[in-house]
């Protein structure tokens, strides 16, 4: 009898141990726990811990995996510093702020960022004066201070899918020596595609109370500038999908689509129709996957949804603001909400993505391939699927999830001590129809909803505290979603 009492207490010790440790504990030792007993640490810890532990055993690789992966077209290297840092070595004086719509001279260069530190805004620009931009850019990137990443939607996308030793990955986007530098070994890049030139973006940070002259920053923020011809007119999407024959991926990744707003009027729609053209010339039973980003013009947001790109793709990627600015765009549901307060609500973004898949997706008299919708916001993802066409889609939206808070943290597993749970405990599916009501519970995190032949993953993120990296992380999220998601082709 007392072995028996020795063996029980010896258990209790030992969960008691896992339970301090559990959050900590590397995702490979996680695995070789027994469900039991691993049920026993989730219930004991946070809500956080309890999470990690749920996506460790949901997280599980799909039957039919991607093998080969081509992504394009946008590309550069963005260069991040202290703005105040690069104007000091570029010789120029602290003075009064000023806005410029396009930035034409270092002077304008130094108005431009006083004028939105001063206000602790973003802001993005185009500096016009080629061989002058060309002269900032090489004594940023050549500053101690500076630090050098891969950039640009496609590249970070390939970049990230490139950390898996099993999958193959072309990139095809103006790669210039010091992006080709700063790529995985694993990423194959075409001659073609290859330029003597690197496309920079300079990303100029300052930090709460940060003074420059008489300017005091009241936030931290950060002012992006670069002459980015290549990846504004697209030049690298013939050249992509003409390498895709060689290549021969299982899955097509695009996007780039946003950076043509710089272009007139004329011109952007012109090359949005050569694009069509040219994405409708990619063999049928490859999916394509399509990552939007940022975008401030509402008449070429709505040519991207209905001149023929979006039946084109079979998944599309985006976050909050560019759903709201989609819907705003194409008068689609609570187009009338001119920003989300906090959170956005679930069953508003439920409803958002209902009305795309059911006006642009899938259906049995629409000649279209959109089944899939990945969206993600700080607190929260939801994949939006039309049923029957992908598997494994509790993975997929549970890697996303997870890829949000170790890339933010910059950390290989989640550190349940580093992050929080911001998404809502509760929440309702819909704003417009008779919705369900749904609580959280952190043991099963993935929950599921059906809506007229369409499912719905949703999953909380675990945000985190103290973040050290966040440029690229939609892209990751996204890839990572991908990495785990499986196809029907019908």
């Amino acid at each position: 009898m007392w072995q028996r009492s020795v063996c029980v207490g010896l258990l209790a010790l030992a969960l008691g141990y896992l339970c301090l440790l559990g959050p900590r504990l590397s995702p490979s030792v996680l695995q070789h726990l027994s469900p039991s007993l691993l049920g026993g640490l989730s219930r004991a810890g946070s809500p956080e811990s309890r999470m990690v532990a749920a996506w460790q055993a949901a997280i599980v690789r799909p039957e039919r995996g991607w093998g080969r992966v081509a992504v394009g077209v946008n590309a550069c290297v963005d260069v991040v510093l202290s703005g105040v840092k690069l104007l000091e070595a570029l010789g120029l004086k602290p003075g009064l702020g000023k806005n410029h719509d396009v930035l034409k001279s270092r002077q304008d260069l130094r108005e431009a960022f006083t004028h939105f530190m001063e206000k602790g805004a973003a802001a993005e620009r185009f500096f016009s004066d080629a061989e002058s931009f060309h002269h900032i850019a090489q004594a940023a990137s050549e500053h101690p201070a500076a630090q050098l990443y891969v950039g640009g939607n496609a590249a970070l996308i390939g970049q990230k899918l490139a950390a898996n030793p099993d999958l193959k990955v072309l990139l095809c986007g103006p790669v210039g020596p010091k992006l080709h530098e700063l790529l995985d070994d694993n990423v194959v890049v075409p001659p073609e595609s290859m330029q003597e030139r690197d496309e920079f973006h300079l990303i100029l940070e300052y930090q709460a109370g940060e003074e420059w002259g008489q300017v005091k920053a009241p936030n931290a923020n950060r002012f992006i500038f670069s002459h980015d011809l290549s990846n504004g007119a697209l030049n690298m999407l013939e050249v992509f999908v003409s390498s895709l024959e060689e290549f021969q991926p299982d899955l097509v990744v695009l996007s780039g689509l946003h950076m043509m707003e710089g272009q007139s009027k004329e011109m952007r729609h012109r090359r949005l129709m050569e694009a069509v053209a040219s994405i409708s010339d990619i063999p049928t039973d490859i999916p394509i996957h399509l990552e939007l980003a940022s975008m401030t013009d509402q008449d070429f947001m709505s040519n991207i949804v209905h001149q023929q790109v979006f039946p084109l793709v079979n998944s599309i990627g985006l976050n909050e603001q560019e759903l709201l600015f989609l819907t705003q765009s194409a008068s689609g549901p609570h187009a009338s909400l001119a920003s989300w307060d906090g959170v956005p609500d679930v069953g508003a973004v439920s409803d958002i993505l209902f009305w795309i898949l059911k006006e642009h997706g899938k259906t049995a008299d629409r000649a279209s391939d959109l089944t899939r919708i990945h969206f993600h916001t700080l607190a929260y993802h939801i994949l939006a699927t039309v049923d029957g066409h992908w598997g494994n889609q509790v993975a997929a939206v549970a890697a996303g999830a997870r890829a949000a808070g170790t890339q933010a943290c910059a950390t290989e597993s989640i550190d349940s001590s580093r992050v929080f749970l911001k998404a809502p405990l509760e929440f309702v599916t819909s704003q417009i129809e008779a919705p369900s009501k749904i609580s959280l519970n952190p043991d099963e995190p993935v929950v599921r909803w059906h809506r007229e032949g369409i499912s719905f993953h949703f999953t909380p993120v675990l945000v985190c505290k103290d973040p050290v990296r966040t440029v690229g992380l939609g892209d990751a999220i996204s890839a990572e979603g991908l990495l785990y998601s499986e196809i029907n082709l019908q």
